[in-house]
């Protein structure tokens, strides 16, 4: 006869991906995983693997459920500049205030931390930057259009720098860095890509 788990693996997945967002993966043992999910090891094994396979599950959810719907809602958004503007606004509250203040983001937080050491996170690390590069990129070809931005900007550089920006962001508010500060590095440099007035 087949197991029969008695938990909600996708259940368990989220409240592990919390775990390792909030402490980081080299602060997290197994007996914390335990401890939060209220399972034993065999039943975390045998369903999701060690510790890096659960940690590998965890960042791709979050990649796929957090990142994801961000870059989606930028890419769909016509605005241009506003809306990459409304983008770094939306990052700024989530990172500094409510529940999830001063976790930063969890893929940030593994650009950081020793477990970009595993090819797996990396590669999901490297995938994870492309989308938010390209994505900022096709909302300043957007605002290019709009002549929201100066004509001579080089739209790859200045996707690379806001991309750079964001995981900066990220790191900082992990760190307890005022909300209003951040505001104001945005600020600046999204008014370096305008036209001169």
């Amino acid at each position: 006869m087949p197991d029969v788990k008695h938990f909600d693996p996708d259940a368990v997945l989220e409240t592990v991906m919390r775990l390792f967002w909030r402490q980081g993966v080299a602060s997290t043992g197994i007996q914390d995983v335990v401890t939060v999910t209220g399972l034993n090891r065999s039943s975390l094994y045998a369903t999701f693997g060690g510790k890096q396979e659960l940690y590998r599950a965890a960042l791709r959810r979050y990649i796929g459920e957090r990142s994801g719907p961000a870059f989606r809602r930028l890419a769909e958004d016509g605005r241009g500049l506003p809306a990459v503007a409304d983008f770094f606004t939306g990052l700024i509250e989530v990172r500094c205030t409510g529940p999830y203040a001063r976790w930063g983001c969890m893929a940030s937080n593994a650009h950081a931390g020793p477990e970009n050491g595993d090819p797996d996170v990396r590669a999901a690390l490297d995938q994870h930057h492309r989308q938010l590069r390209d994505t900022i990129r096709a909302a300043l070809l957007t605002a290019r259009g709009q002549r929201q931005v100066a004509p001579g900007a080089d739209l790859d550089d200045a996707a690379d720098l806001l991309a750079l920006l964001a995981y900066g962001v990220n790191l900082r508010s992990r760190a307890g860095a005022d909300a209003g500060e951040l505001t104001r590095t945005v600020t600046a440099a999204l008014d370096s890509l305008r036209p001169a007035s």
